[in-house]
Order: structure tokens, then sequence, then C-alpha cells
């Protein structure tokens, strides 16, 4: 690991040599012998260290919990801290100019993946780079535009953030809680769990799992739109004739979510709500042979069944607790292209609303409405379960279990 003066250092991290030398003065950092008293792993302890000022602790108070025992920045040497990515020796200016892309894309696009907005001749960090040749491409090709380039960073930030929180819970459940349980102080449970990971290569092993997952989703995604364009180009032939059996959908409620979120607190009610999801994608697929849970609202999935007719709705069976609601609605029969016809997608995935949805389910010229003759503006998960079944065709009854 190289050594580091306190300027080099302080460039790195991102924070001025004043900051370095203030925080080796305080006992935050441990300043060695020799020209460069600083090693590439105090990086991971002024990032903390500016970071917990910023939300408001003292750094004096730090100072003083570490020179009593109490505190120690000692555990980000460890492996799993190295990942965070330094300062480059570049600035974005520099970057812009050698590369083509704005100074306004870059800032944008970097800022909406969660990147800090920095000013032109600040170093660019060296994970940042990364996205460099991506936004080059984009632009040298006109594929990515500054909409389409923050659209794809924010879309990148929303889910990341969403996956590093749930291995963050991780960490904490499985690694740091259990090392607390056999009587182990914070300080030390926080330095044998990171020891532990180091030594299983547990963040490679996720990275794996998570670039598993991604190329997953973006099979379903990519198959997904294969599947429309196909009967886009079926209806336009009129291949595609109306559904024999038109799919069924119900609403499912927990009874007492509210209370049991007040009373045992979020975490509890999440668990609770992702296991009925489980339970009504099981059944729904067992119980009927097609089935497969649609979306959620709330707490509440949106089981479907690719069987129409009376019961053929899934009937909440195998979700002791949970209620039916909003059943499936009669509505007037089309002719066309069989209205209802995306419901049957096996690959479909939970959550994604179609605007396509309501406005295949309406006459020619006509918006699907939702309660009340509110148009649902094709998301249906914003007008509800009730909206999502109020166009059905007659042609078929859709059975709905009892509320």
């Amino acid at each position: 690991m190289n050594a580091l003066s306190a300027a080099g250092l302080a460039d790195l991290a991102g924070v001025t040599q004043a900051e370095v030398e203030r925080l080796a003065d305080l006992g935050v950092l441990v300043a060695r012998d020799g020209a460069g008293p600083f090693l590439e792993s105090d990086v991971q302890k002024v990032r903390l260290a500016a970071a917990c000022e910023q939300a408001g602790l003292p750094m004096e108070g730090i100072a003083a919990a570490i020179r009593a025992g109490q505190l120690s920045f000692a555990f980000l040497e460890a492996a799993p801290y190295r990942r965070w990515a330094v300062r480059s020796g570049l600035t974005y200016r520099q970057v812009s100019q050698e590369t083509g892309v704005p100074l306004e894309l870059l800032g944008g696009t970097l800022e909406a993946a969660g990147f800090a907005r920095m000013t032109p001749d600040e170093p660019i960090r060296e994970d940042e780079l990364e996205i460099v040749p991506l936004l080059q491409l984009g632009l040298a090709t006109g594929i990515l535009d500054q909409l389409w380039s923050t659209r794809l960073g924010r879309g990148f930030a929303e889910g990341m953030r969403l996956i590093a929180k749930v291995e963050n819970d991780v960490w904490q459940a499985r690694f740091i809680a259990p090392v607390l349980a056999s009587g182990a102080g914070q300080q030390t449970a926080r330095e044998l769990a990171s020891q532990l990971s180091g030594e299983l290569n547990f963040a490679s092993l996720v990275d794996r799992a998570l670039m598993a997952a991604y190329r997953r989703q973006q099979e379903l995604a990519w198959i997904e739109q294969l599947v429309e364009e196909i009967e886009a180009a079926l209806e336009e032939t009129g291949v595609l004739g109306r559904l024999g059996r038109v799919p069924a959908m119900c609403f499912l409620d927990l009874v007492g979510y509210t209370r049991l979120t007040e009373e045992q607190g979020d975490q509890v009610a999440a668990e609770l709500a992702e296991r009925l999801g489980v339970l009504v994608d099981r059944s729904s697929r067992a119980r009927r042979g097609a089935g497969e849970v649609a979306g959620r609202w709330g707490d509440g999935p949106l089981p479907r069944s690719r069987r129409g007719g009376a019961g053929g709705a899934w009937d909440g069976g195998g979700a002791p607790g949970g209620r039916a609601a909003a059943g499936a609605r009669r509505g007037r029969g089309r002719a066309g292209g069989g209205p209802g016809r995306r419901l049957l997608r096996p690959h479909r995935e939970s959550g994604r609303s179609d605007r396509r949805l309501c406005q295949r389910r309406s006459g020619p010229g006509e918006r699907a409405r939702g309660p009340g003759g509110a148009a649902p503006g094709g998301d249906l998960r914003r007008a509800g379960a009730g909206a999502a079944c109020r166009h059905r065709p007659s042609s078929a009854a859709a059975g709905s279990p009892p509320g």
C-alpha cells in the first residue's frame, strides 16, 4: 500500500490538506514516521470523519472517544472498504475537454447516478471515470442525449440504492449482530465482521450475484419488448382474434397492516408483506395453473389468472389473514384484437404498468376511465385495482372473490 503525504491523502479523499492535518492532530488519523505518514486506507477514514461532521457529530467528541478506546476507525483498513473509489488525477473540466463530453452532460448524468455534483476544476473520482466512455459513445452516435443519459443514471441510482440498502441489512443482521450477541462490543464486532468478510471474499461474490440478477432482468425486459412488437405485427395482419376467456384479476389486502406497522415497525410489516407476496404467487400458480402476481399496491399483491370466466380469478387461498377486494368487473364487449391479452404473459414482472392495457380495453377513440370517470393516465398503480379491472369485456364473467 502506497505511502502518502498529507497533501496526497487530501487529493485522494477530496478534502483540503488542512483538514487531513486537523484529523491527525485530533488523533482520528494516525500519522506514521517518514515522508509518507499516511496510507491509501486512510482515505476511508477521512471520508467517514467528514460524513460524521456533516451529520452534526462533533469531531472533538469523536477524537475523545478514540483516545478513550471506545471508538476506532481501524476497521476501515479491512478489504471490504478498499473498494471505495478515490479521486483521480484529472479534473472534470479536463475529462470533458479530452473526451468531448460537455460539462453539463457529464455533471448531470453523474449526479443522477448518485454522485455528488462538483465544480469543474475538482478531481473526478475513479469510479466516475468508468461512466465516461458510455457518455462519450452515446454523444458521438446520438444514442444518449442529456435527457436519456440523466434518465439512465437515475435508473441506476434508484435500483442500486435499494440493492445496497438490502445488502447493508444483511451485513448488520448476519455479520455484526452475531458478534454482538456473543458479548463483544460494537467496535470489536465491526473489526471481526470486516475481517471475516474479507476472508470469505463476500463482497466479490455479491458482485457476481448482482450481475447475474441484472442480466436476468435485462433478458426479461428485452423479451417483453420483443413479444409486444410481435403482437403488434400480428394485430396489423388480423391474425389475433378475441380471447376465449378474459383474464381475471383481484386485489388482495392485508387487514390490520397499518396497525402492525405502528406497533412493530416498518421492518416487520415489510417482511410480512413480502411473505404474503410469495404465498400469493405460489397459490395463484398452483391452484389455477396459470396465475401470477401482476403488481403491488402498498402491502397488497394483485394476482391475475389467465383463466377467465366464473371462478377464474384467484380466490385468496393459501394466504390466511388477507382479504380480496375490488374484483374484476364486467364491461362492454369489443371486436378486435382481444382486450386483456397482455395479462397472459408468463414473463411479466411484478410492478410493471402498461398504459396500453387500459387503452385496449376501451373502444376506438375512447380513453380508459378509472373510478368516477377519471382517466388513470396509463398507470394502473395509481388508478387502483378497481380501475384495472373495470373495462373487462362481457364475453366471459370475471369471477371476484368476496371482499
